[in-house]
């Protein structure tokens, strides 16, 4: 889908060039700021508490960021044509990536102690006492969020090389280093066009694998092997497809605010709106499927390893919380999203995005906080410690969301602009620009 009217790189380019207020910068660093020291306080007063909340907030902001990169990389796989005006700023996510990544060893190597139970319980059988023995599991999950943080990096670098090397320079200069390296023997568009396609068609499928399996491997080790009694085969897709609705309605909010700011108003437009509501709509279907079908198996199986983690979650005190978490994550937005009307109207899309969050957040505390402190409880331990947190990884995810985004042309200029951009619909061979037989 096109804007009403063509539009000229230089003019796209000129109506989405508004740098960021520093007043920006400087709140996201304020905010990290002050929940780090409220973090740091926690280490000496309840390290436990300060550790796993630490270790929540980072399943929460960086399965989101990860599932964002793919929901990009399916774009490709679709040849999707929809997303051109709106995709950038879902691409932004991957800059936390890699700060995601320091993070992970810091808990792996810093927190285990606080967070794992391999650490100081007895293992329930042979097999997982191989399956979380300390190093190994270490050493994959290092290896496997490695993997895909490089290639979710290489994905976004492609995607972005394509309008850095047909726009002039422009963009924050801490990545003028970054930009030059992009113009670098880039050719002729239609050329380049093509073999950014082609090349992008392989990165996003094997993405999408290291995506799936990854995910699943980090939601047993980090998740779900937070309790060693507790095995679910489904645990992982529930997971990582939480994480896929999450960076949907931020790209939602997000790309309400870029509207907004930028005064895109002609490039932005009602049906984008409802592209991203029926999408948001259609995932929390999806996910609370996923969340009910995960339950039934476990409730009519009525094995004990796998009731316990059930029931652990529906007593006191945890009970509130995980019946909150899926009234936010699901009833609310699934019957609030059934209209076209509250898809479009922004007010209501937004409070049902926000609900969402809010909802998915407070799932990723019920997956960790009753599998680590169980039943020894007698009230919720909710509160400075994990609101701190959160607010630290705010800050620190939207700082680099905000340097990325002030870096790069912030809409994809020459697949909305290029003469050549639905060219792409037919696959070519990128050096004799013949078009490719069907089989291929």
């Amino acid at each position: 889908m096109h804007p009403a009217r063509e539009w000229t790189r230089e003019e796209v380019l000129a109506a989405t060039s508004k740098p960021l207020p520093k007043s920006l910068t400087t709140m996201t660093l304020a905010l990290a700021a002050i929940g780090f020291v409220i973090w740091v306080a926690g280490l000496f007063i309840a390290p436990d508490r300060a550790w796993r909340a630490f270790h929540f907030n980072w399943l929460f902001f960086t399965v989101l960021s990860s599932a964002g990169v793919m929901f990009v990389a399916v774009q490709r796989i679709t040849t999707a044509r929809w997303s051109r005006e709106v995709i950038r700023f879902m691409e932004g996510y991957v800059a936390f990536l890699p700060v995601a990544f320091v993070f992970l060893l810091v808990i792996l190597f810093a927190g285990k102690g606080h967070i794992f139970p391999w650490t100081h319980e007895a293992y329930p059988n042979h097999e997982k006492a191989t399956y979380y023995n300390g190093s190994f599991l270490i050493a994959r999950d290092i290896i496997t969020f490695g993997i895909l943080t490089v290639m979710s990096l290489w994905y976004i670098y492609s995607c972005v090389r394509l309008d850095v090397g047909g726009s002039p320079e422009s963009g924050a200069s801490w990545a003028a280093g970054i930009r030059e390296r992009m113009r670098t023997g880039f050719g002729e568009e239609r050329r380049e066009i093509h073999s950014t396609h082609s090349m992008q068609g392989k990165l996003a499928v094997f993405l999408a694998l290291v995506f799936g399996y990854g995910w699943s491997v980090l939601a047993w080790d980090l998740s779900m092997g937070l309790s060693l009694h507790f095995t679910s085969t489904l645990y992982g897709w529930w997971f990582f497809m939480g994480g896929w609705l999450c960076g949907l309605t931020t790209l939602s909010l997000l790309t309400m605010a870029w509207r907004n700011y930028l005064g895109a108003e002609e490039l932005i437009v009602e049906k984008h709106f409802h592209d991203l509501g029926k999408l948001c709509f259609a995932f929390t279907a999806f996910w609370g499927y996923l969340t009910f079908g995960q339950y039934l198996v476990i409730w009519y199986g009525n094995m004990g390893e796998e009731t316990h983690f059930m029931r652990l979650r529906l007593i006191h005190p945890w009970k509130w919380m995980t019946v909150t978490s899926v009234v936010f994550a699901f009833l609310i937005p699934f019957f609030g999203l059934l209209s076209r009307a509250a898809k479009v109207f922004r007010p209501t899309f937004a409070l049902f995005a926000l609900c969402s969050l809010l909802g998915l957040w407070l799932t990723r505390y019920v997956e960790v906080y009753p599998s680590t402190f169980g039943e020894n409880v007698t009230s919720l331990p909710f509160g400075l410690w994990e609101v701190g947190a959160f607010v630290f990884y705010l800050g620190v995810w939207g700082f680099c969301y905000t340097r990325f985004m002030d870096a790069f042309p912030r809409m994809r200029v020459t697949l909305m602009t290029s003469p050549y951009r639905d060219e792409v619909q037919i696959p070519v061979n990128p050096e004799t620009m013949e078009p490719l037989p069907a089989h291929e």
